[in-house]
């Protein structure tokens, strides 16, 4: 994120600053269940074929733990990605506002 956000907190009240927090902490955490939920359906859609059992067959549950590995593999990636790229753009703001 930009550093330039966080040092204008600096001038608001306690209190907006806790509530910001807060806020934050619901985004972040609404996200992170948004990404397990996807992360379960999509997994499940593809894998679970039968419904014989309670539990899952040997290539069903092999099937799940890839798509797992694969999706959190990809989110991984794509946060890395992200991060390259928003501090690339903080370098060229640094060189335009000095």
């Amino acid at each position: 994120m930009d550093k330039n956000i966080f040092s204008d907190l600096d001038s608001f009240p306690e209190e907006d600053k806790q509530r910001m927090s807060t806020m934050v902490d619901q985004l972040q955490f609404r996200d992170s269940l948004r990404m397990y939920n996807s992360l379960v359906e999509r997994c499940f859609k593809e894998c679970v074929n039968s419904f014989y059992r309670k539990s899952l067959t040997k290539q069903e549950e092999t099937c799940v733990l890839r798509c797992a590995q694969k999706f959190l593999r990809l989110s991984m990636q794509v946060g890395l990605r992200f991060s390259d790229l928003s501090q690339g753009a903080s370098t060229t703001d640094k060189g335009v506002y000095e």
